[in-house]
């Protein structure tokens, strides 16, 4: 009698193996990897992926195991075609980039207040960005939102 382990479980113990750096038992695995060269600051989309044989032996540090783990993310480093693709070169993407036109919203007891915005700063999703008001030209901080809006002070 053999017991059935769901796939999710071995991808998460083979992600666990990789990422205490296991020596040379699984030495070569299929994963995703580039199907050209992508460069930091590159959007990663599924058309940019290939399934191929990679070695386990060129990062210390957890690798991506499906596409899933990889598209919508931005690249933090140069990823190479037929290389594995480690979790430490992948970044979440900017919503807010510096110099682009951001709206601030200012929120206090049901009043909203809109105004336009210059972002001094890049910025993903729950991250503290510097911004500075077109109107009176004071700098001001708040929380880039999923929408590509500011949500300051209060």
């Amino acid at each position: 009698m053999s017991a059935r382990v769901p796939f999710a479980a071995l991808r998460f113990a083979a992600g666990m193996f990789l990422a205490l750096g296991a020596p040379a038992l699984a030495q070569e695995m299929r994963a995703p990897s580039p199907k050209h060269v992508i460069y930091p600051g590159d959007l990663i989309s599924q058309d940019m992926l290939t399934e191929a044989k990679v070695s386990t032996q060129s990062h210390t540090g957890p690798i991506a195991l499906a596409p899933e783990d990889i598209v919508g993310m931005m690249a933090g480093q140069t990823l190479l075609p037929g290389l594995s693709i480690p979790m430490s070169a992948l970044r979440p993407p900017r919503v807010v980039r510096a110099g682009a036109a951001v709206s601030m919203i200012y929120v206090d007891n049901g009043l909203v207040i809109t105004a336009a915005g210059d972002a001094l700063q890049d910025g993903v999703v729950g991250e503290i960005v510097k911004l500075r008001n077109e109107d009176s030209g004071v700098t001001v901080t708040g929380r880039v939102r999923a929408d590509g809006s500011v949500l300051v002070g209060g």
